[in-house]
């Protein structure tokens, strides 16, 4: 996962949610900030505080992947996966100032 600002910003919103709310001291430094803060957010019953756990979850890819419909009489296994769920481009990388560009 890639922290950019947006994902900093609703970390930083979330932690000082959390702290205020539940007295959950979490550290952005730690090296499960990021489910320690998913796990407190289903312990909130405010619904920002839990909308702010459902946008860190999509910026840091923990949201279970769809299940997929298969054609008929085809099994799973035969059905390839896309791109996005495989994690590896469809075209070629590049790196520019340490984020992946895809071209």
């Amino acid at each position: 996962m890639e922290l950019n600002k947006a994902v900093l910003d609703c970390m930083q919103a979330l932690r000082r949610r959390l702290r205020d709310e539940l007295a959950v001291n979490i550290r952005l430094s730690q090296p499960d900030a990021i489910p320690a803060m998913l796990a407190a957010c289903l312990n909130s019953n405010d619904l920002e505080t839990r909308t702010l756990g459902q946008r860190l979850a999509e910026f840091s890819d923990l949201i279970p992947a769809p299940v997929r419909a298969t054609p008929k009489g085809q099994p799973l296994a035969d059905v390839p996966a896309p791109a996005s769920l495989t994690g590896k481009p469809s075209g070629s990388v590049r790196i520019y100032r340490g984020q992946r560009i895809y071209v």
